[in-house]
């Protein structure tokens, strides 16, 4: 048990340390685009009433860069592509597009996508859901971070991710402890290997030439998860990809319930993390390292035993430590942090429930479709 507990605390510290060296190379974009350089805006929307105005909006105020603002309004039940229509008609930079009937073999958000980049007029291309809120200048500064290196096929910014109800600050928060805690970011900005592939896919920026030369979202028609295929797709033809801290650029609400959180999470079984081969390791990370060390300092005390409680200890106080220091940088939640080893359960419950419900038949849903495994049911 002393063993374990101590693995356990190894496991804890590897996060926090990663964490420290990471937050070096997650910067936040500075630099401006060429003169001339124009950026189009491409946002999927799939009833988005409650939230595509004011999307549109946000995007139309960016500055630095000219733009375009193109929405696919995929068979929408409500009034998004009515809304969407009314400020095309206020500002000719703004282009509706109606998608046709969803065809067998493709996901809605990446068949959204592929057909927007071909409409595109400009050379860079930026994929943001409707639930993104862009800042003036987030288009310009993530066009100039793309365009500062010519070996950039695709970078992709993080945004401010707002968690407002319980079950957000829960979970939500562990995009960042997983980004930040376990990706090296010094050898993936120095590599193309495709193991270092990883993107938010609510903000996405590409090189036109680049996207369609290597296939784009038709590369994986049918993820849900373009944030692992799609920066996959560009390593694997050679390019490099390249993340950046989007936090004072953009802002999102993912989710604002429970049932909410637990599906956009789920959604996605054969992808990133929920893999039969991936989970398992990543349960043994996570499980170790940050559920564990807290009933471990429990343990310890109660039963007077030093070298639990002092392993247990450690541990704590890492994940503690860890999400303090998102908590400064990112404006993370302090509920969140301080409920971190419950977060961290609730995930992985999440993550095995997707995998199993897959692999006894049960379809994920999303946006009213129904998904299973690699396959749109």
């Amino acid at each position: 048990m002393v063993a374990v507990a101590w693995i356990s605390a190894a496991l804890a510290l590897l996060p926090l340390a990663m964490a420290l060296a990471n937050l070096r190379w997650f910067t936040r974009p500075r630099r401006l685009p060429p003169r001339g350089t124009g950026v189009s805006i491409l946002i999927p929307a799939r009833n988005e009433a409650d939230a595509i105005e004011r999307s549109v909006r946000a995007a139309l105020a960016s500055t630095d860069a000219a733009i375009e603002v193109v929405v696919l309004d995929d068979d929408s039940s409500d009034e998004t592509a009515a809304i969407v229509a009314r400020l095309a008609a206020d500002d000719d930079r703004v282009t509706l597009m109606r998608g046709p009937a969803l065809e067998s073999g493709w996901a809605g958000k990446q068949r959204a996508c592929w057909l927007m980049s071909a409409r595109a007029r400009f050379d860079v291309l930026m994929f943001v859901d409707v639930d993104v809120e862009l800042e003036p200048r987030a288009a310009a500064l993530a066009a100039g971070h793309l365009l500062a290196d010519p070996g950039l096929g695709m970078v992709s910014g993080f945004p401010r991710e707002l968690t407002l109800g319980f079950a957000e600050r829960l979970v939500i928060p562990w995009i960042h402890v997983l980004l930040l805690g376990y990706l090296p970011m010094r050898r993936m900005r120095r590599s193309s290997a495709p193991a270092y592939a990883a993107a938010c896919g609510q903000w996405i920026v590409a090189r036109r030439a680049a996207y369609r030369e290597v296939g784009g979202h038709a590369a994986s028609p049918l993820s849900r998860h373009d944030g692992t295929s799609l920066p996959r797709t560009f390593r694997s033809r050679g390019w490099r990809t390249d993340l950046f801290d989007g936090s004072e650029l953009a802002r999102c609400r993912m989710y604002d319930r429970f049932a909410a959180v637990w599906r956009g999470f789920a959604k996605n079984p054969g992808e990133g993390m929920t893999t039969w081969r991936a989970l398992p390791v990543w349960t043994a990370l996570i499980g170790l390292g940050h559920v564990l060390p807290l009933p471990l300092l429990v343990a310890g005390f109660v039963a007077t035993w030093p070298e639990l409680a002092i392993a247990g200890a450690i541990g704590t106080a890492a994940n503690l430590a860890l999400r303090l220091l998102l908590c400064a940088r990112l404006g993370q939640s302090l509920v969140g942090a301080a409920l971190h080893p419950v977060g961290a359960a609730t995930m992985l419950a999440n993550q095995w429930t997707s995998l199993v419900r897959d692999r006894f038949g049960r379809p994920s849903e999303w946006r009213g479709r129904r998904y299973l495994g690699s396959r749109s049911a």
